[in-house]
């Protein structure tokens, strides 16, 4: 059952190339996603810092309590912050460290977003060259097709 001759072989490619620009689009689009996460967390992060920046002890905060709800509250002390570490861990810290502590998290933030961009342009030139290759084929197979069009063409005149 070969029918089809070497256009078969080209559908075949074809669809082998759908399938890995497929699978490449999937992979972008996790990408995007983490990177999207990391960016929403880098900005978090940012508030945080802004915040700490510029409050004093005996400040008034908004306090998120959850459930779009909030409670005004004043510093007690400026130089005890919780700055998460990692691993479900926490440390009290003064205020100076703590910011310290939260730019140290942006810069790592910054070097993931970095990193995952660059994987994410090899992919988008994996595509493009996957892109060209189908092209290429389906031009392939259209010459083919005009070609058998025309041999059946001139058996037809010739009779």
């Amino acid at each position: 059952m070969m029918g089809g001759g070497a256009s078969g072989g080209g559908g075949q490619q074809l669809q082998q190339l759908q399938q890995q620009l497929e699978a490449l689009d999937a992979e972008i689009a996790e990408l995007d996603e983490e990177i999207d996460e990391l960016t929403a967390e880098r900005a978090e992060i940012d508030e945080a810092v802004d915040g700490l920046e510029t409050l004093d002890t005996g400040s008034t905060v908004q306090v998120p309590l959850g459930g779009d709800a909030y409670l005004r509250a004043e510093i007690q002390d400026i130089d005890e912050v919780i700055v998460s570490l990692g691993g479900g861990y926490a440390a009290e810290q003064d205020q100076d460290t703590a910011v310290d502590s939260l730019r140290l998290k942006q810069e790592s933030i910054d070097e993931q977003v970095e990193t995952l961009e660059s994987e994410k342009g090899d992919l988008e030139e994996e595509v493009s060259t996957l892109e060209e290759q189908a092209q290429a084929i389906q031009q392939r197979m259209q010459q083919q097709q005009m070609q058998q069009m025309q041999a059946m063409q001139q058996q037809g005149d010739d009779e």
